[in-house]
Parts: C-alpha cells; structure tokens; sequence
C-alpha cells in the first residue's frame, strides 16, 4: 500500500451562458466535477459569491473530506482495537475568515463524530480511536490549520446474533 497514489479530477465549467466572463456578473459558478466512472458533481460557489445554493460549494466538499477521512480510519482504528461500530455520523463546521482584499483561508475545522457501539466501551478507548484516525487521517495531515474532535459515544444494545 505504501508509495505514491494518484487522484484525477475533472472539473468543467459549465456557467458560460452567452457572454462568458464579460463581467463579474455575466456569468454562473455553475460546474461539474467529474471522476471517470462516478456520478457527477454538481459545484457551484458559495452562494455569498454568486453561487447556486443547490450545488456544492467547494468549501463544503473541502470540509466533507476532512469528515470522510477521519471516519473511515476511526473505523478502521475502532475494528483493530475490537470495538464494534455500529453507526457514524459527523457534524463537521468549518470556519473561513475571507481577508478585505477577497482572498481567504480556513482557520479551523471542528469534526463533531457520533459513534454508536454495540458493547460497553471506555472513553479511554475512544478518545485513543479518535487520536489514531487523527494521525494518519491523510487530509487533516495535510492541512495548516487546525482539525478538532469534539466526539460523542452511544452504547446500544448488541444485535442478535442468527
């Protein structure tokens, strides 16, 4: 698994409408990001900066990933430790500070995972869980500026077992 692992996106703008970038506001954000053999990405910008409200800003697929990522190695890490997960979910918030000459960055992410376990778990041991994913979580690696964890347990009953 280990080396150099390659990722092609395709992004088409699809926002030209008649007359182009003739001015700021002769044109939509509209576009479509595409990865060969996926459905389709509908993207916009922010709807702060005349974007359609019903696509996907890139500032909230960016956020998303940071979710996605932490989540599938809080599983993988969950599974090497042998605690069961049953359910996931995150509320992920991300925060942007936009500077008064247009430009911006993200100035941190709060992840907020919910993890529902199907035995009884000590924090100790979700608290190591979340660090792991933390760790190797490729994304929040790759970032400069800070990713939190704010997670939540919730032990329910194991399933029967046929």
């Amino acid at each position: 698994m280990s080396g150099v692992h390659s990722y092609t996106v395709n992004v088409l703008w699809t926002g030209a409408g008649t007359s182009g970038t003739e001015s700021y506001t002769s044109y939509a954000r509209d576009h479509e990001v595409v990865v060969a053999g996926k459905p389709a990405i509908e993207g916009s910008s922010d709807p702060a900066f005349r974007g359609d409200e019903s696509r996907y800003a890139p500032e909230e697929l960016f956020v998303a990933s940071l979710s996605q990522c932490h989540m599938l190695w809080a599983l993988q890490m969950a599974a090497r430790a042998g605690v069961r997960v049953v359910g996931y979910s995150d509320r992920a918030i991300g925060a942007m500070r936009i500077q008064s000459v247009g430009g911006g960055q993200f100035i941190g992410v709060t992840l907020h995972p919910q993890l529902t376990v199907a035995d009884e778990v000590d924090e100790e041991a979700v608290a190591r869980i979340h660090a792991d994913a933390h760790a190797y979580c490729f994304i929040s690696r790759s970032v400069n500026f800070p990713v939190r964890i704010s997670p939540v347990t919730t032990i329910v009953a194991a399933p029967e077992q046929p």
